[in-house]
């Protein structure tokens, strides 16, 4: 699996190629800044709400007063450590949520994306169908629904996890993970479905190729460091990547 992880990480440098070598900027820009618009507005809003019912939560079961009075040294450091836990898990939740909400309106750029890199390198065009468009749409839409919906689950027993003292303190890492590999996975699904593969198959295929949907969803977390540059590109650079990514691997779709 790490094989595959690294895989997926070199890739993103591969697309930053792919993409200058062959003049694909205007698919990068536009969808990249309608997501930088609805992240960042976003996260602004979902940020305060965060803070505020985690504000509630102490005050009205006066554990923050109690903190403040009684606790020392490193009780109060391990209370800082897992408040910064569950709000950061509770930001991913949110993030897991709202990236859903965009794969979703932006399935039909993130499906063309990757039928045009996979074109170029195999030098074959696949001829436009409206009809395979719109099935294309709707298995994105699918997809992204059935992992939002196991990732909430998995997310609620890592906020669960996370109330812990200390063992909390590894929930954010096991959060950053599940948040990559999901994102990864519909990354892939998108040269999954061009090859045929139904979406039982999809899958399987990419639970024996985990490595290339963390590596993937990795970068595309770690893009987000660089503010706003990082917001625009990370979209689009993702599934270029995962394309290629693909197209390394031994194994044929």
């Amino acid at each position: 699996m790490l094989k595959e992880i690294i895989i997926a990480i070199q890739s993103y440098g591969d697309a930053h190629r792919f993409i200058v070598k062959h003049k694909l900027w205007q698919w990068i820009l536009i969808p990249g800044l309608i997501y930088s618009v609805m992240f960042f507005t976003g996260m602004y809003f979902f940020g305060k709400s965060v803070n505020a019912a985690i504000e509630y939560l102490l005050l009205t079961t006066g554990a923050g007063e109690w903190v403040k009075s009684h606790a020392h040294g490193l009780f109060k450091i391990l209370f800082s450590i897992t408040y910064f836990a569950i709000w950061l898990v509770l930001m991913l939740l949110f993030f897991s949520l709202f990236k859903y909400l965009f794969l979703i309106i932006g399935s039909p750029v993130f499906a063309y994306l990757s039928e045009k890199t996979e074109a170029i390198i195999e030098g074959k065009e696949f001829p436009f169908s409206f009809k395979q468009l719109l099935h294309d749409i709707a298995r994105g839409i699918r997809i992204a629904l059935r992992n939002a919906l196991w990732q909430t689950v998995y997310t609620i027993s890592i906020f669960i996890l996370s109330l812990i003292p200390v063992v909390g303190l590894f929930s954010t890492f096991l959060a950053i993970l599940i948040e990559s590999y999901y994102f990864g996975f519909s990354m892939l699904d998108y040269s999954c479905e061009r090859n045929k593969l139904s979406t039982s198959q999809s899958i399987a295929f990419i639970g024996r190729h985990k490595g290339l949907a963390i590596g993937n969803g990795l970068v595309f977390y770690l893009m987000h460091l660089v503010v706003f540059v990082g917001w625009i590109l990370a979209p689009s650079y993702s599934v270029i990547a995962a394309t290629l990514s693909l197209i390394k691997t031994k194994e044929k779709l």
